[in-house]
């Protein structure tokens, strides 16, 4: 039972936030876009590296619920700050490193970062709830909404942290934004186990609506990053290159019989 719904878990998990990356970051790459404005290894390391962080972000979240559900509500709010913070401090961390955050497509590497910490905690929930003995209709909807707004919680809050570039109408960003933001999403999640089902679900619907706006809001923003290449092409040689079926421009010296083609 706990290989099955630790299964399930993760075919939720990788689905919505994959489902993410496929379609909103997918968006700005080949051929949707005359150059890709990132580089798609990074994304996909990005994104490997968020599976990992998510895992004590999930613990941090499920005893979050754990403590919403008893009503305890200074352990509660322990538990959501250490998630929040933990969310902040991983996208500073990923975006102050060379790998990632010298490049200026490093938004899209943030949300592909994020969107990962999103299904590894969506596993949790998922995969939680399957644990218990009784499973219903309403009780399984309410669980994949509450994945849902948790991948999309992750990408707004990211989206938030990151500071304005450019000439972007966005009068600014921070990590305080994010966080706050964020805060206020999962909390909105953790009122179904003080309220019931039926606050579960307005919890839910809406965190995923605001998420949703804001996301709407910011998504421009990507649009206006550079592409890795689109920086100068590099000069052309002068002549013949010295490998494979080429000439080498090497003049032959006396008596030394001229090289053929081939």
């Amino acid at each position: 039972m706990v290989v099955a719904s630790l299964t399930l878990g993760a075919v939720v998990g990788v689905l919505l936030s994959g489902a993410f990356l496929y379609v909103e970051v997918g968006r700005f790459a080949e051929p949707q876009v005359p150059v890709t404005l990132f580089d798609e290894r990074k994304e996909l390391f990005a994104y490997t590296a968020g599976l990992f962080v998510g895992i004590p972000l999930a613990i941090a979240f499920v005893l979050f619920q754990l403590s919403m559900g008893n009503a305890a509500l200074p352990s509660a709010l322990l538990f959501l700050g250490l998630l929040v913070l933990g969310d902040e401090v991983a996208q500073w961390a990923l975006l102050r490193t060379k790998y990632w955050g010298a490049d200026l497509s490093r938004p899209f590497y943030a949300l592909g970062y994020r969107a990962a910490i999103g299904g590894i905690i969506s596993l949790a929930v998922v995969s939680q709830y399957l644990a218990n003995p009784s499973i219903t209709v309403d009780g399984t909807g309410l669980v994949l909404l509450e994945s849902a707004a948790l991948v999309a919680l992750q990408v707004a809050g990211g989206f938030l942290s990151l500071p304005a570039a450019g000439a972007s109408e966005r009068t600014g960003g921070s990590p305080f934004a994010g966080a706050l933001f964020s805060a206020v999403g999962f909390f909105l999640l953790g009122l179904g186990y003080l309220g019931g089902e039926a606050t579960g679900y307005v919890g839910a619907l809406v965190a995923l609506l605001g998420a949703a706006l804001v996301y709407r809001r910011l998504r421009p923003m990507l649009a206006r990053v550079p592409a890795p290449s689109a920086g100068p092409k590099p000069p052309a040689p002068e002549g013949p290159l010295a490998y494979g079926r080429t000439v080498s421009p090497r003049t032959p010296s006396k008596g030394e019989p001229p090289r053929k083609d081939g």
